[in-house]
């Protein structure tokens, strides 16, 4: 679930609210919860990338939306000591969009691709030289006139940002020297990331109600934040602004958040798979259509999650609820094959 499930998108958020979501981000690796792994690599490469008074190599971080790459981008380069310069795939319509961001880095700079799987392939491909050898080919005039001037560019890091590796062309994945992968969060460890955000909001919160909220937020950080803040706002109108675990089952009843972190639109998947689908296999479209959601959005934040706890696998076929799903919603299954079911 991320804020965009919520109805809400960050064009949407009010500066005040922008400027909280920013201040709940850690800036240090040694302030980011979790990703032990992922983080110790980091630590190595920025370190030796320091000592050697050099560039760090181009880093990819791949996985579900809210595990924290954006977080992890802005921590390089603090990391670093170095300014970044922030994009998107979907904003690099034309290469001269980018390759007036290139030319305008300054050396050492970190440049932040965000969804860089959506870049256009017209736009990817002054990528691949000025990633290799720090130069860019851009071609200056039309028809028999017209030449190709080769741009010298300073060294710097690009951290590209993707929930869809398997979108991103050979050549584009191959350039990156780094790839890190970011993984669901355990409760535990969901469990410290609001703990702290709590700390920082100046929310009084006992261990019942962090607990809630954690095994909750979808193994997520980004849900455990906004979940907080509307736990907060629930125990400040219907308790006395203490987060207790009666609370926190309070809100999350009203915010209709299960015991596992599925929302009224996880549910409704679900819902259909079995109900209208007799528990599948059935279509990603045909699916999309019977929840009134776009189909891109369910394979994109819906799906991940649902995979993940082993309610719903993709097969050949469709797309199909599995035994643990059927239980869940409290449904027996009928009508399905042993080879549908597992």
């Amino acid at each position: 679930m991320s804020d965009e499930r919520a109805g809400i998108t960050s064009s949407a958020l009010s500066p005040e609210e922008k400027a909280l979501d920013i201040t709940l981000r850690p800036r240090a690796l040694a302030e980011f919860i979790g990703q032990a792994a992922n983080k110790e690599q980091l630590r190595i490469f920025i370190e030796a990338a320091r000592k050697r008074g050099d560039v760090l190599d181009h880093v990819l971080l791949s996985g579900p939306p809210g595990l924290g790459k954006t977080t992890l981008a802005a921590i390089i380069s603090n990391e670093l000591g170095v300014n970044t310069r922030a994009t998107s795939g979907p904003a690099l319509e034309r290469q001269g969009d980018l390759a007036a961001i290139l030319t305008n880095l300054e050396s050492g700079e970190v440049l932040f691709i965000d969804e860089i799987h959506r870049l256009p392939r017209t736009v990817e491909e002054i990528l691949y030289p000025a990633m290799e050898d720090f130069k860019i080919d851009i071609v200056i005039g039309k028809g028999p006139g017209a030449r190709s001037v080769r741009l010298e560019l300073p060294d710097y890091t690009l951290i590209g940002a993707t929930t869809r590796v398997g979108l991103m062309t050979g050549p584009l994945l191959t350039r990156f020297g780094v790839s890190l992968r970011l993984d669901y969060y355990p409760v535990d460890e969901m469990e410290n990331i609001v703990r702290r955000a709590a700390g920082i909001l100046d929310i009084e919160i006992d261990e019942g109600g962090c607990h809630e909220i954690a095994r909750r937020a979808r193994g997520t950080p980004r849900v455990a934040n906004r979940l907080l803040k509307r736990v907060r706002d629930y125990a400040e109108v219907e308790a006395d602004r203490v987060i207790t675990e009666d609370v926190a089952r309070g809100a999350m009843a009203m915010l209709q958040v299960d015991e596992v972190g599925l929302d009224v639109v996880d549910q409704a998947i679900l819902g259909a798979v079995i109900d209208k689908f007799s528990g599948g296999p059935v279509g990603l479209k045909t699916l999309a259509a019977a929840v009134g959601e776009e189909p891109d959005t369910l394979e994109e934040v819906y799906e991940p999650y649902l995979m993940q706890i082993g309610f719903l696998k993709r097969t050949p076929r469709g797309r199909v609820a599995t035994p643990r799903a059927f239980k869940h919603l409290d449904r027996e299954p009928s009508g399905r094959s042993d080879e549908a079911l597992f």
